[in-house]
């Protein structure tokens, strides 16, 4: 079920990027089409009843259902690249308003 909540959200953020003229919306569509995927990758590798994949004496069977810990992994980086990339699209739209006066794109098309 969260699986259709995610695709949901990378949805809303595809729609958000192609129909938005203004920065900032299109900014925040792409941090909700990112919150989108890394919640789906993070639902894919859920096991319900999982445990994490950590031999220890009360665990050692390896019949056990252990939580992959990869697409983890892969959501942290994922996040980290993802504030690198908003930091970077604000200061980009920082400029492009102390240069320009506006973020509506349309505008910019016309100077």
């Amino acid at each position: 079920m969260i699986q259709y909540a995610a695709i949901l959200m990378m949805m809303i953020g595809l729609y958000g990027l192609f129909i938005n003229r203004h920065v900032m919306k299109i900014i925040i569509s792409l941090n909700v089409l990112e919150l989108g995927l890394n919640l789906f990758i993070i639902s894919v590798g859920y096991v319900t009843g999982g445990i994490a994949p950590i031999i220890t004496s009360t665990n050692a069977s390896s019949a056990l259902l252990y939580v992959d810990p990869l697409p983890q992994a892969l959501v942290l980086t994922a996040i980290v690249i993802g504030v690198g990339t908003t930091a970077l699209g604000l200061a980009l739209a920082r400029k492009i308003y102390q240069t320009y006066g506006t973020l509506d794109l349309e505008r910019l098309e016309e100077k």
